[in-house]
C-alpha cells in the first residue's frame, strides 16, 4: 500500500517538525535526523519512541530512493 500523496505532503517529522521521506512503503525518513519510521500494514507510525537511527550506508539508501513529502 502506498502512501496518498496528499497525506505524504503534511506528514512531518514529531520530532523537529520537518518533512519527510518516503522510502518504498517500508518507512518514513527524516534525513536531517537520519531517523526512519516505520510503516506498519500501511499506516506511519509517526512517534519519536518507534523511530530507528539509521547508520551511514542506510541514510545514503533512503536519501537515494526517498520521495520528498514537500513539507
Amino acid at each position: 500500500m502506498v502512501i496518498d500523496p496528499t497525506l505524504l505532503s503534511i506528514l512531518a517529522c514529531p520530532q523537529d517538525k520537518g518533512p519527510l521521506l518516503l522510502v518504498g512503503d517500508e518507512v518514513l525518513y527524516n534525513p536531517r535526523l537520519r531517523r526512519a519510521y516505520p510503516i506498519e500494514k500501511g499506516i506511519p507510525v509517526l512517534l519519536i519512541d518507534e523511530a530507528v537511527d539509521v547508520d551511514d550506508a542506510t541514510h545514503e539508501d533512503y536519501a537515494a530512493r526517498g520521495v520528498g513529502s514537500g513539507g
